[in-house]
């Protein structure tokens, strides 16, 4: 019953091995130098990759843009063509009605009424 009285924690600290400060700083130190020169690698390769997909994408939008105004350009051609038609529709008109024009003329110096 004697043993009721000591803590829990006694003699957990004498178990723990001492841990040499300049051993931690020269592992560490080998755990970086062993990784950084991979990890800096990885961050100059992304940071190249970021830079040409940002020129890839000011290509795309470039190349989005042409072939918008490649759409503007047929838009405006077959505008053009369909101007053309009725162009020489009005044409027919004008030529049908001086002719009409020119029938009802000599029918009224002949004397016809309507």
């Amino acid at each position: 019953v004697g043993s009721s009285d000591a803590s829990p924690d006694e003699g957990v600290v004498e178990d723990l091995p001492i841990i040499d400060e300049k051993a931690v700083e020269q592992l560490t130190e080998g755990l970086i130098s062993h990784y950084l020169p991979d990890l800096q690698r990885s961050k100059s390769a992304l940071h190249e990759l970021t830079q040409n997909q940002v020129v890839l994408l000011e290509t795309l939008e470039q190349e989005i843009t042409k072939f918008k105004e490649c759409n503007y350009i047929l838009d405006v051609d077959a505008l053009f063509s369909e101007a053309k038609h009725y162009h020489s529709k009005l044409v027919s008109i004008r030529n049908e009605m001086m002719m009409l024009h020119e029938k009802t003329s000599k029918l009224k110096v002949s004397g016809v009424t309507f």
